[in-house]
């Protein structure tokens, strides 16, 4: 199978932005790895500080995701995103200059509210740039790149990082300057279905309200909000921790796990893709959170294989079956997401998933610090698989509310006429 068949045959305009989020995630690969790092040693602030201040990205989100998704009905989703990559480039030159806490308190307060308000915008952006049946494999490759975008960036900065602070400075620069980089490819792309642009005379007014009465999008949230308080929250926080501790592995080890994790999702996305073309999205869904399931499963055998070749290859093998999942669920429920909106909300659609996303991302960590630091790593593992094993079971039942239109991957040939068939008959 060519590599050429396994690229999806998108609009050029729909592959800057994409190089332009992948420009952005290089910068963000830079910094966020090192951002405890920065403000503890090189900046002198205690880690009791350090650790909140970091946690205030997060937090940032609860107020920006709404945000975003509201500016993006109201002024359009080009202008909204490119608002907020201004924004967090602002939060991350204040970073750089960063003296004490406070300092660093609203930098990362400033930097987390732009990241935050672009997410649901340049969400919907990616959800009009191209033909709906082509939405599946445009977040499908946008993740991909994303995390290329990621760890090319964590890879420089391993290279670049010194002992002394003008690194550190130089780093968030740089990142600081992505955003702008990508802000500008935005604000002069072409104008048309791709910018996102809606006429401020034509924009509703309305709020969240009459979101909250869709009740499959509240379904849909909910389950999104536990796979990533169950999944990806735990990759971050619960698992380096679980895996030097119990699994004695050391720092080096720890990494080439994650790299196993990062190299599957380049390689497996695409082909992922392909496979689910034709298929239910539920499908895709449910065996996303299984598969992160099974791989909580797997840290904890590898946690009892006593350190040494075996451990450190089901560390491994457990990353890489957590990165299928995730290859999984990138195609899938933004998709879906997107799918449901109708063009005049979707920016709030998206601000809503957002926010289920960001609510997992701080829940997840809350949690995990709980459980690890009353030694109950196994226990909370054990927990976070049968969460997700759950969440997989009702992703299956969402099969008899979702139209048929929706709920399908598009496959390679199909242009759209079945599919709209469908579609007019699920709306009628």
């Amino acid at each position: 199978m060519s590599l050429r068949r396994l690229v999806p045959d998108l609009p050029r305009e729909a592959w800057w932005i994409l190089a332009g989020d992948a420009v952005s995630a290089f910068g963000s690969g830079l910094t966020l790895p090192f951002f405890l790092v920065y403000l503890h040693n090189v900046r002198g602030i205690e880690l009791g500080l350090a650790g909140p201040i970091l946690s205030a990205v997060a937090f940032a989100g609860l107020v920006g995701n709404p945000l975003g998704g509201l500016l993006a009905d109201r002024f359009g989703a080009r202008q909204a995103a490119v608002a907020g990559l201004v924004v967090a480039a602002v939060g991350t030159i204040g970073m750089a200059g960063v003296r004490s806490a406070w300092q660093g308190l609203v930098a990362a307060i400033v930097y987390g509210l732009g990241v935050a308000v672009t997410t649901p915008s340049f969400q919907a952006l990616v959800g009009v740039c191209v033909p709906r049946e082509r939405r599946s494999q445009m977040f499908a490759v946008q993740y991909a790149m994303m995390n290329a975008g990621f760890s090319a960036g964590g890879l420089l900065a391993a290279v670049l990082v010194t002992s002394s602070p003008r690194s550190f400075v130089t780093l968030y620069l740089l990142d600081a300057g992505t955003f702008l980089a990508f802000a500008v490819l935005l604000a002069r792309s072409s104008r048309g279905r791709v910018t996102g642009v809606r006429s401020p005379a034509t924009a509703p007014r309305g709020g969240y309200r009459e979101l909250l009465s869709d009740r499959l999008l509240m379904r849909i949230c909910v389950l999104v909000v536990a796979v990533f308080s169950c999944g990806y929250a735990q990759y971050y926080s619960a698992y380096p921790v679980y895996a030097m501790e119990e699994g004695r592995l050391d720092a080096a080890a720890l990494r080439l796990t994650f790299l196993a994790n990062t190299v599957t999702v380049i390689i497996v996305q695409l082909l992922v893709l392909r496979l689910i073309r034709g298929r239910r999205r539920t499908r895709g869904f449910a065996l996303s959170a299984a598969l992160m399931a099974v791989a909580w499963v797997t840290v904890l055998w590898a946690a009892t294989a006593g350190g040494g070749a075996a451990g450190m290859a089901g560390f491994a093998v457990a990353m890489a079956l957590f990165a299928v999942g995730e290859t999984l669920m990138a195609p899938t429920v933004p998709a879906i997401v997107n799918d449901l909106a109708p063009d005049s909300a979707r920016g709030r659609y998206n601000g809503v998933y957002s926010l289920a996303t960001t609510l997992g991302f701080i829940a997840g960590p809350a949690v995990a610090g709980i459980a690890m630091s009353a030694s109950l790593g196994a226990a909370l593992f054990t927990a976070m698989a049968l969460a997700l094993g759950l969440v997989a079971v009702q992703a299956l039942r969402l099969e008899r509310h979702l139209p048929p239109a929706v709920n399908l991957v598009a496959s390679a040939d199909d242009r759209a006429v079945g599919v709209r068939q469908t579609e007019g008959a699920g709306n009628g």
